[in-house]
């Protein structure tokens, strides 16, 4: 659909939010949730590094060119800062463990934060009052043009939507004019990508996606420090990102919204390394075993009512050799872990874990059914029934999810989670600079540069 031809374009629009806003505007909930998030997203990407992907991605980059401009997090490792970018952004999404928002379907930190803190160490000079604004305002970008979408998923949308919102945080870095910044919006739109196909077939492509468009959020502020041009229709043009990607949309609520709704501030923390489409399956069934104290052989049948989207994205039945990508978006995989162990922790999706003939006989049980929902991108509500082989009937009915602003993690959850990703993280990481990173995070606004907080973050 055409926005009003009144306005001035939705990059313009864009560019002038992340221009004229200053650190002060920011809320103090805003600058919470954004040092929340910025903790919780370098947990996930140390714990991402051990992965063997990040090690073959790190080796490829370095076919790319030579440099030390910017650090892969956790790691010793140093490349170029769009290199750097690329496998940063794979390590925070690659065990699906990011932060996201649920009505954007976007994970926007993986793509934000990985660009904006290579273009960061690149720089040499940005502080941490200045990552925090920048990482809020790319947040806006990325999630206004998510919730902007009437239409189903059917490209990446953490990736295409991320991408934009990634060069409105290295723009603000920048310091870039407004013209500057609608011309990388510009470049970005040249470069954007992401296929729902590698989801589809549980294939790693999925978060090198993200990397990706960290990537090319970098070149494209790179392309505009030259003096190069690019188009200035980005969102709505004929050929614009919204009509190509989305096709159905209504972006104007969202831009309305600027500056009066602070997105970093509805991110949801995930508790489980699994698609979020999941996790309410997991809350309900954790909830409806405590509360009933059922065993999980006592299970004969669990049937999860849910929107189409959740279908699509995580009702996939569990094969017989399940990749881990594949099975971390198999919603009979992890009901089936959950009601076995209790959780779903990042072991779990290792081979020994996703051969076991017990989860495998367990998820056969699992049925995932279709209730049609008005809005196409709707995770919620969703509803559980567990029948038992005695014949009990036990339900439970969920309109938020634990992580979720209406439900959030207490702290200590959060800080749990991320000590648990860092002791899943490379070798030498050391245990004692934990607590040395939360500190500096929680003191973020005040580092004069966050080349001190990222000493924490490496062997």
């Amino acid at each position: 659909m055409r926005e009003p031809a009144s306005e001035p374009p939705a990059a313009e629009r864009f560019a002038r939010h992340v221009v004229e806003t200053p650190y002060e505007a920011l809320p103090p909930a805003a600058v919470a949730a954004a040092k929340s998030f910025i903790l919780d997203t370098l947990g996930v990407a140390v714990a991402g590094a051990a992965l063997p992907g990040a090690a073959k991605l790190c080796e490829a980059a370095g076919r790319w060119g030579k440099g030390n401009e910017a650090s892969v997090l956790g790691t010793g490792v140093r490349l170029p800062a769009p290199a750097a970018a690329f496998v940063n952004g794979y390590q925070i999404h690659c065990q699906e463990f990011d932060c996201v928002h649920e009505g954007a379907v976007v994970h926007p930190m993986a793509t934000v934060l990985a660009a904006s803190l290579a273009f960061a160490q690149r720089a040499g000079n940005v502080s941490g009052r200045e990552l925090v604004l920048a990482a809020t305002l790319g947040v806006d970008v990325a999630v206004s043009l998510g919730i902007a979408s009437r239409a189903p998923l059917r490209f990446f949308r953490p990736a295409t939507a991320g991408a934009f919102g990634a060069v409105a945080a290295l723009g603000k870095l920048a310091r870039f004019a407004v013209p500057e910044l609608v011309n990388a919006f510009g470049f970005v739109l040249g470069q954007v990508s992401g296929t729902m196909q590698p989801h589809a077939e549980g294939k790693a492509l999925l978060p090198v996606q993200i990397g990706f468009n960290a990537r090319n959020a970098v070149v494209a502020a790179d392309l505009v420090a030259t003096g190069m041009e690019g188009p200035t229709q980005v969102f709505e043009g004929r050929f614009g990102y919204l009509p190509l990607f989305e096709g159905d949309y209504e972006l104007e609520p969202a831009l309305a919204a600027l500056g009066q709704r602070w997105r970093i501030a509805e991110l949801s923390h995930k508790p489980f390394p699994c698609g979020r489409a999941t996790h309410g399956g997991i809350e309900a069934l954790l909830n409806l075993k405590v509360l009933h104290g059922f065993r999980a052989g006592e299970v004969e049948r669990v049937t999860i009512h849910v929107p189409p989207l959740v279908a699509q994205l995580v009702g996939r039945p569990l094969v017989r050799e399940p990749l881990p990508n594949y099975a971390r978006l198999s919603l009979p995989y992890v009901g089936a872990v959950a009601l076995l162990q209790g959780g779903v922790g990042l072991a779990d999706f290792a081979a020994a874990r996703l051969a076991d003939p017990a989860i495998h006989a367990l998820a056969a049980r699992f049925a995932v059914v279709v209730a049609e929902t008005a809005d196409k991108n709707a995770l919620l509500p969703q509803q559980v029934e567990v029948r038992l082989t005695s014949g009990r009937v036990y339900t439970q009915h969920l309109d938020a999810v634990l992580g979720s602003p209406e439900k959030p993690l207490a702290r200590e959850e959060h800080l749990a989670k991320f000590e648990a990703c860092w002791r899943a993280g490379p070798s030498g990481l050391s245990a004692a600079r934990v607590r040395s990173l939360i500190a500096a995070v929680e003191r973020l606004e005040t580092l004069d540069n966050i080349a001190r907080l990222l000493e924490h973050v490496r062997p």
